[in-house]
C-alpha cells in the first residue's frame, strides 16, 4: 500500500508545512488502524531475525522513529504500527507552550531537508502523560523527549528535567535529556560541562529512586574536545547513551535548524568521534539520528560502530516506505553473507561482504 504516499505527499507539499503536519498527526490519531496499510508483517520468528540488541531496551528493527514529528504523543497508535523498532514521542515541557512565532516549518525539496524553529510547541507534561496512557505501543519501544520551558531560567533547568524524568519514567522503556535544539535561547548552553553536571547530578536521586534508561541527545554544531566532555559526563553519571544528534544552524539558509540530507554530513562527523571514543565501552549505546535516509546510510552508521538509528525527515520525503526498503537492503544482506539474524551480522561486520561493493 506503499503507492498511497506519493499521492498524500503531493498534496500535503503544495500546503503550508506546519498546517499539514498537524492535521495529518490529528487525522492520523483519529485513524491509528491506518498504520496497518504499511505494515510490513513478520512472524515470531523473524521478529528476533532483525532484533539489535542494546544497554537499553533492545529495538525490534534498527531503525526508530525521532523526536519531533508526534510532540504530544497522538499519533502513538499509528507509528507503533509501523515497522520501527521504537518510537520517541516529544518534545515535552513541564507547562505547555506555543513555540516561536510563525512561519516556522520550511522545506528543501531538492535537498530532502527541513528546516525549523519550531521552539519545542507541546500541550506539556499532563497532556503528554494523559495520551500516553490512553493509546497504545503495541509493544514497541517507547522514547519521551524531555525539553526545558523557555521560560525557566538557564540556572534551574536542572528542575524542569527532575519534573520530567519523575512524571514519564514509569511509563518509558527511556527518556532523552534534550539540551541540543538550537530554538530554545540557551538551551544548547547546557551542553557545557558545568551546566550539564548540574543536571545530571540533579537527577541521580530521582533516577536510583525510579530507574529509567536515560540518553542525552546532542548538537551537530560542536568540536571533537566538547564531544570528548560530554562523553566523560556520560559515562561519571552511568547514562544509558548518548543520540547523536539533533538538527544543524546553517545561516545562510535562515534562523533555526536543518534537518535531513544537508545535516548529514556534520552528524556523521560527531557519530564517529563518539564511537572512536567509546569503542571500548560496550555498555554505551549510540543513537544514530541526522540525515539518515538509506540502507546506505544505516550501514556506514554500522561500519562506523553504531547499531540502532532514528529517522524523521526521511520519514516525510519517502513515507513508510523507506522501512521496507531497509528491512529490503538487511535481507539481501544476510542472505549474502548467510546469516540468520542482524545481531550476527553486526557481531562480525569486519568479516561481511558488502552489499554496495560490485
Amino acid at each position: 500500500m506503499n503507492f498511497l504516499y506519493p499521492l498524500f505527499k503531493k498534496i500535503a507539499f503544495s500546503l503550508d508545512p506546519e498546517v499539514i503536519h498537524e492535521n495529518s498527526i490529528k487525522f492520523l490519531s483519529d485513524y491509528p488502524l491506518l498504520g496497518e496499510l504499511f505494515n510490513q508483517k513478520v512472524s515470531p520468528f523473524e521478529s528476533e531475525k532483525y532484533k539489535v540488541s542494546l544497554n537499553g531496551p533492545s529495538w525490534s528493527f534498527p531503525v526508530g522513529l525521532a523526536a519531533g514529528l508526534d510532540k504530544n504523543a497522538l499519533a502513538l497508535s499509528f507509528f507503533s504500527k509501523l515497522h520501527f523498532g521504537a518510537i520517541e514521542v516529544g518534545t515535552v515541557t513541564p507547562k505547555p507552550q506555543e513555540g516561536n512565532p510563525k512561519p516556522r516549518l520550511f522545506r528543501y525539496p531538492e535537498d530532502e531537508s527541513l528546516r525549523n524553529k519550531m521552539g519545542f510547541n507541546n500541550g506539556g507534561a499532563e497532556k503528554g502523560l494523559c495520551n500516553l496512557l490512553s493509546t497504545s505501543k503495541n509493544d514497541k519501544v517507547l522514547g519521551v523527549n524531555l525539553g526545558k520551558n523557555k521560560i525557566t531560567p538557564i540556572d534551574k533547568a536542572w528542575e524542569d528535567y527532575n519534573i520530567l524524568y519523575r512524571n514519564f519514567s514509569n511509563i518509558s522503556d527511556y527518556l532523552v535529556i534534550n539540551v541540543s535544539s538550537p530554538n530554545t535561547p540557551g538551551l544548547r548552553g547546557l551542553q557545557e560541562s558545568d551546566a550539564l553536571e548540574e543536571i545530571l547530578s540533579s537527577l541521580e536521586d530521582v533516577r536510583s529512586e525510579k530507574p529509567c534508561p536515560l540518553y542525552l541527545k546532542i548538537s551537530p554544531d560542536i568540536d571533537k574536545s566538547h564531544v570528548s566532555a560530554i562523553i566523560d559526563l556520560v559515562k561519571k553519571y552511568s547514562l544509558t547513551g548518548i543520540i547523536a544528534t539533533n538538527t544543524t544552524i546553517m545561516k545562510e539558509k535562515g534562523e533555526g535548524g536543518i534537518s535531513g540530507r544537508l545535516c548529514l554530513e556534520k552528524s556523521r562527523n560527531v557519530r564517529k568521534w563518539i564511537l572512536d571514543e567509546t569503542r571500548e565501552c560496550p555498555d554505551l549505546d549510540v543513537i544514530g539520528v541526522g540525515g539518515i535516509s538509506s540502507f546506505k546510510d544505516l550501514w556506514d552508521f554500522w561500519l562506523d560502530g553504531g547499531k540502532a538509528v532514528q529517522i524523521y525527515t526521511a520519514l516525510i520525503y519517502q513515507g513508510p516506505g523507506i522501512l521496507k526498503q531497509i528491512k529490503e537492503g538487511i535481507d539481501d544482506a544476510l542472505i549474502l553473507n548467510d546469516m540468520k539474524s542482524l545481531n550476527e551480522l553486526l557481531e562480525n561486520l569486519e568479516k561481511v561482504k558488502s552489499p554496495f561493493l560490485k
